[in-house]
């Protein structure tokens, strides 16, 4: 595994014991994950949103929120995504997480890559689709690799872990998006998460991940549901409820425009 700093091998155990404790989902965050030169490169030539092309339609419950998962071949973002899809990544991913079914990557990087957010970007709680659409298979694990440099609590944007059921809703962390900071966490009915509040970055920066999201061709029985879309819900009272609003009218703007 060329792009990680070795203490991704060396501590493993470590990083296997710390994902495993986790409740009531399992989730590992690792500082410095890459190769400091690796992680500095990668920052130094993440492409702006005017470079190519990005998708960023607004929706409910996502603004300001783009994606880019097509890169020239032999780029240094193709050789970054093919590494963590590679089987020396994945089978490092069935030891931290104890899946014993042999983990699928998605070359394709559906919903995944490159992820960068502007200004006054949110993405609301949330648990992730189930099932990949074109392949049935069922979605495991996402890992998230975070790319900016100095950035401030008063921005937004943590990633934000709860536990929520009928009852009650519980935020579990607050993760701040930091440069070369990789999250690993399960994906299943009660791994809640997001960036719910607004991004109050200066307009010139921007929040940057990489993201790439594992499979297998089944799951333990306790945790099969019907096939579903993401699911959201509302996790900041009458605010939330006005976001989203104001959301979905600038939604419904961008579609009638592009017809």
């Amino acid at each position: 595994m060329t792009i990680f700093d070795n203490k991704i091998s060396s501590d493993r155990e470590t990083f296997r014991t710390s994902y495993q404790s986790k409740k009531p989902f399992k989730y590992l965050i690792i500082d410095n994950a890459l190769k400091n030169s690796v992680a500095q490169e990668i920052h130094d030539e993440y492409p702006k949103i005017t470079d190519g092309e990005w998708d960023g339609t607004t929706y409910l419950d996502q603004k300001n929120k783009f994606q880019k998962t097509v890169f020239e071949k032999n780029s240094l973002m193709q050789n970054v995504f093919d590494e963590l899809n590679s089987e020396p990544f994945l089978a490092w991913l069935n030891f931290i997480t104890g899946i014993e079914e042999p983990l699928i990557a998605d070359p394709g990087l559906s919903g995944g890559g490159l992820h960068q957010s502007m200004k006054g970007a949110f993405l609301n709680v949330h648990v992730d689709f189930n099932i990949l659409p074109k392949t049935k298979l069922h979605r495991r694990l996402n890992v998230l690799i975070y790319m900016n440099k100095d950035w401030k609590d008063d921005y937004e944007g943590h990633l934000e872990l709860w536990e929520i059921d009928d009852e009650y809703k519980n935020l579990l962390e607050k993760i701040p998006p930091i440069f070369n900071r990789l999250v690993l966490f399960e994906t299943n009915e009660i791994s809640f998460h997001g960036h719910p509040k607004p991004l109050n970055t200066p307009v010139d920066v921007s929040r940057k991940s990489l993201a790439t999201y594992y499979y297998t061709k089944t799951r333990p029985a306790s945790e099969i549901a019907g096939e579903h879309n993401t699911i959201y819900v509302n996790t900041e009272g009458v605010k939330g409820s006005v976001k989203r609003f104001k959301s979905g009218v600038r939604a419904a703007l961008e579609r009638v425009n592009k017809r």
